[in-house]
């Protein structure tokens, strides 16, 4: 039996499996199979078994090194599995996989760029030496690829044969809006902490003077996007994978994105004037136009 200290990432472990298991249920409705399963539920066994795979080597090098890389190749391995296992063609099918991919590729090489300048990533200096929360760590990745692309992977696997259509012309404007925001916030961020004295200061230029964090809206927005593209196709439980944007929200604002930035922003430059002036002034999430 796991000790007290081990007992919360146990269950943060079957709560993600659990999770994971409603989302293949609700995603599968009325969706084709391959060998006797549905295609989303092989999609959701990919997702988590490629997690554990990767855990393997970076348990025993105690590393994060290939972390968001292996996420990011696992958007990209369930939206492979999608289109071929459903045989989908069309330029429906090909818009839907290729917003999911662009996303994954464009944010995978960024995050590994990062951690190869910077060299670790701080919020693994604990967890990596500890088996049970690194572990539910990579379980996690596995259902955080489940649940935003979700709605992409109901769509893709439905059998039905969609034109791409309003829903679709207006999903891909959203997804090229958010991200674009996020990429001209991320590059922003990038260029400002690469100037001489800017290392120890935080960005309020840009995209960042009219949010504190502009790269988390354009996430959810283009998220957004990709669940309006893919509403046609869905029926029955399948609109439950609709969740995706919501669920992007609520970890970027509730658990992993927002409040850890936050409170790592305060610890830094708390009692800092123009920090606190630069908080109060300037909304977390949405865009404020002085």
């Amino acid at each position: 039996m796991p000790d007290s200290t081990q007992r919360p990432y146990v269950i943060g472990i079957c709560v993600a499996l659990a999770l994971g298991f409603l989302a293949a249920l609700a995603g599968s409705a009325n969706g084709l199979e391959l060998a006797g399963l549905p295609i989303f539920a092989w999609a959701v066994i990919l997702a988590f078994l490629i997690q554990w795979l990767a855990f393997v080597p970076a348990w025993l090098s105690h590393t994060e090194h290939f972390f968001d890389m292996v996420g990011s190749l696992t958007y990209l391995a369930v939206v492979a599995l999608a289109l071929v296992g459903a045989g989908s063609t069309g330029a429906y099918p090909l818009l839907l996989a290729s917003m999911v991919a662009i996303w994954a590729t464009r944010l995978g090489w960024f995050l590994s760029a990062r951690i190869r300048k910077v060299g670790f990533d701080s919020r693994f200096d604990v967890m990596k030496h500890q088996f049970i929360w690194f572990l539910m760590t990579w379980t996690l990745q596995g259902l955080w690829v489940v649940l935003t692309a979700g709605a992409a992977l109901a769509a893709l696997t439905a059998g039905s044969r969609q034109e791409v259509g309003l829903a679709g012309f207006t999903g891909f404007l959203l997804w090229t809006v958010g991200l674009g925001i996020e990429v001209a916030a991320d590059e922003q961020k990038r260029r400002f902490r690469a100037r001489e004295g800017n290392k120890d200061s935080f960005i309020s230029t840009g995209l960042w003077a009219l949010s504190r964090h502009p790269n988390y809206l354009g996430e959810i927005i283009l998220w957004t996007g990709i669940a309006i593209a893919a509403l046609p196709s869905l029926s029955g439980w399948s609109y439950a994978t609709l969740i995706s944007p919501l669920f992007v929200c609520v970890l970027l604002t509730r658990v992993s994105g927002i409040p850890m930035l936050e409170a790592a922003s305060d610890r830094r430059w708390a009692g800092d004037p123009a920090y606190e002036a630069y908080k109060a002034n300037t909304p977390p999430l949405r865009f404020k136009f002085r």
